[in-house]
């Protein structure tokens, strides 16, 4: 997932582009394709988009132009979603979705897995997070769900423990055994990869698609990242979005049937931007 921040006018120009438009799943009509079936699919950033493409590529021979609308803020498409203005989406993790329905009612669900982003530690100080000392700063992200599942990935590393009872969601006030008395700063996820520049911070955890975004690639530059879990990381996997009542629309499912394919995983695996960043979690 990318945090990024909002822009009005983009997001507006949008969705009244695609208010213009029949956004009914396998009803509207396209020349070019067989049966005229469109679906649209809201995306944050670009990191999937190359994975979506090949998707769409292989699409086509059933019927389906999967159209990719990219939106630059995480608070839109999943009102888009519940708008009726796009079919799916494609840019959060369970642990994100869980807390937009719980904020603002949507009637969304998961309709399928696609990638785990890694998050790792990175230090311009240090090699390891061993060598942190008493006292050092560390800087994570200050929204409840990535700054959660940040300090859970430090719980991992030895750092300090975190109170089992909260979660995938706790907070520093959680923390209940920090041995090095480590600081905890939390900033707005975008700002995590620059804090690094500062010398008061001994390390942070960033994001996989900030470090892409600074040149870097998570796999090679992280001191740290946790290995990963299919259980205690599936609130974190990211998923395919739709709204529940369309659960069982054929035509969607045939989109989440064409994501899950070995093609799609070997691009994941091996093009950019996602190689060195993420790996597929069907």
């Amino acid at each position: 997932m990318r945090k990024e921040k909002a822009s009005g006018g983009t997001a507006a120009a949008v969705l009244m582009a695609l208010a213009l438009a029949s956004l009914i799943p396998g009803c509207t009509k396209q020349n070019g394709v067989p049966g005229g079936q469109v679906v649209r699919i809201g995306l944050v950033g670009e990191e999937l988009r190359t994975a979506w493409t090949k998707t769409a590529e292989s699409l086509v021979s059933q019927g389906i132009k999967l159209e990719l609308v990219n939106f630059s803020d995480y608070a839109v498409p999943n009102r888009a979603l519940e708008d009726g203005e796009i079919d799916l989406n494609a840019f959060q993790h369970d642990a994100f979705l869980q807390a937009e329905i719980a904020n603002h009612g949507y009637r969304i669900s998961s309709f399928g897995s696609t990638v785990l982003f890694f998050l790792g530690v990175y230090s311009s100080k240090i090699k390891s997070l061993e060598e942190l000392k008493d006292g050092d700063t560390v800087v994570i992200m200050n929204d409840a769900t990535n700054g959660g599942r940040a300090l859970r990935v430090l719980e991992s590393a030895g750092v300090f423990t975190v109170d089992p009872a909260k979660g995938h969601t706790p907070t520093v006030a959680d923390i209940i055994d920090n041995p090095k008395g480590i600081k905890i700063v939390e900033v707005d996820a975008a700002q995590t990869f620059r804090t690094l520049e500062d010398p008061q911070v001994a390390a942070a955890v960033v994001n996989s698609t900030f470090v892409v975004d600074a040149g870097g690639v998570p796999a090679k530059d992280a001191i740290y990242i946790k290995p990963i879990d299919p259980i205690s990381d599936k609130p974190y996997i990211n998923i395919v979005v739709g709204r529940t009542a369309d659960r069982d629309n054929e035509t969607l499912k045939q989109v989440v049937a064409a994501f899950h394919t070995e093609e799609v995983a070997r691009v994941i695996q091996e093009e950019p931007p996602l190689t060195g960043i993420a790996l597929p979690a069907w």
